[in-house]
């Protein structure tokens, strides 16, 4: 007798056999998933098709997919998140904003597992249009900003007065009035209406590497931040305010970069007696961020071990890449997430700091997880053993037996690095 409830069941069994007979463009299998975002950690199937990802299972028939790739003894991820690049690259010479000094986004992502890198504070308000037109418009990997407060954001040689000088402004052409110390250039207004303009790539508001004596800077970024509905990234460079000030004026959801830097400018998050400091850990408490922002100078052992052995770990595993910290300690995001790993920090730990960490600090939830009806951005990657050293911004190494290196990266569903063929074919 065929009831109600046996067409239930028919319905429930044509349905099931529909999605799994369903044609993907690729299938990665075998490999052992890690997605915090949706607490997936085990071996699992994934199916993509039109860029998006369809199914995540135990098992999806590789004859129902145009490709399959074999993931097996692999780490299957949401494509990695770098929270502090520099990639406003241009042809001016030592500068950041349009120049030299920082690098091409897709020359460095892939290669990485990265599919989103953002832009710390490269940009100001009004060269914000420079950087979108020239280079976040062409470039594959999805770039994302924080703006910094001062109108031309990271441009031209410091000026120590914190105001340009009538000689200085009368000499120079007016594209290149005005550069990160000019405090009357630091619109709180103006930064905020470029963000709600462009609030599918800006995400935030940058303050930093001010030499002057004021704290106005910071006030003013916090106001933009506070009119955009953004957060902060604050850099170390604000030799008037200690460690504690900062901390103190930052909210909830502002970003600490350079948090185990050790330099004369600032204090460190370690105290004398190798113990994280109170008003650092009572900052963390209410919200405040902390991210890696490796950099050239900006990651010392003897502050992040002591650290991270007292249970204060980073939120967030930013590289602070440009042109002069890839060629020293911190080579890519890949090799801060294979220090962790051999400092302590476990795999899952590792992963969710380069994914779905970053994606929820700057409000971007449609990136940094594997969920069904996202973007297919996906990394590959591999777990060498061996003996491998690591190295800080003071020279020192530690020697670990474990590194973490990218196979194969998708963008939106595409393969945009394949390290050994995974999704090549083979030669008959």
């Amino acid at each position: 007798m065929f009831t109600l409830k046996n067409l239930n069941l028919f319905l429930i069994f044509f349905w099931i056999s529909f999605c799994d007979a369903q044609i993907y463009d690729l299938i990665i299998k075998n490999g052992h998933v890690i997605d915090p975002k949706n607490n997936i950690d085990s071996k699992l199937d994934i199916g993509i098709a039109d860029g998006i990802i369809k199914k995540v299972s135990n098992h999806i028939p590789s004859e129902n997919s145009k490709k399959t790739i074999n993931a097996e003894d692999m780490y299957v991820v949401p494509g990695l998140i770098d929270i502090h690049t520099h990639v406003f690259v241009g042809g001016t010479p030592d500068v950041f904003a349009n120049g030299r000094n920082s690098v091409a986004a897709d020359n460095f992502s892939f290669r990485s597992g990265i599919t989103t890198m953002v832009d710390a504070g490269t940009s100001g308000w009004r060269n914000f249009p420079t950087f979108k037109k020239n280079v976040i418009d062409k470039s594959e990997t999805r770039i994302l900003v924080f703006l910094n407060i001062a109108g031309n954001g990271m441009s031209g040689n410091p000026i120590l007065t914190g105001l340009v000088d009538e000689e200085y402004i009368t000499n120079i052409t007016s594209d290149k009035k005005y550069n990160q110390q000019d405090i009357v250039d630091m619109d709180a207004k103006k930064t905020a209406s470029v963000i709600k303009e462009n609030n599918d790539v800006i995400i935030g508001v940058k303050i930093g590497h001010y030499e002057g004596k004021e704290i106005i800077p910071f006030e003013r970024a916090i106001e933009a931040a506070n009119i955009a509905n953004v957060p902060v990234i604050v850099e170390c460079h604000l030799p008037e305010l200690s460690l504690e000030n900062q901390l103190n004026m930052m909210r909830m959801g502002d970003i600490l970069s350079h948090t185990y830097e050790n330099v004369d400018e600032r204090e460190t998050v370690i105290d004398e007696d190798g113990k994280v400091r109170d008003y650092v850990i009572k900052a963390k408490k209410r919200g405040v961020l902390f991210d890696v922002s490796h950099g050239g100078y900006g990651f010392w052992f003897n502050q992040a071990l002591p650290a991270l052995k007292k249970g204060f770990k980073p939120d967030t595993f930013g590289s602070d890449l440009h042109k002069f910290s890839m060629n020293k300690g911190m080579k890519s995001i890949l090799n801060i997430m294979s220090k962790y790993l051999n400092m302590g920090m476990s795999m899952n730990d590792v992963i969710l700091r380069a994914t779905w960490n970053p994606a929820k600090i700057i409000k971007r939830k449609d990136i940094g997880s594997l969920s069904v009806g996202n973007d297919a951005d996906i990394s590959v990657l591999s777990l060498l053993n061996g003996n491998f050293g690591f190295v800080d911004a003071a020279g020192y190494k530690i020697i670990g037996d474990k590194k973490l290196q990218t196979e194969l990266t998708l963008k939106e569903g595409v393969i945009k690095w394949d390290l050994n063929g995974l999704g090549a074919k083979k030669i008959k």
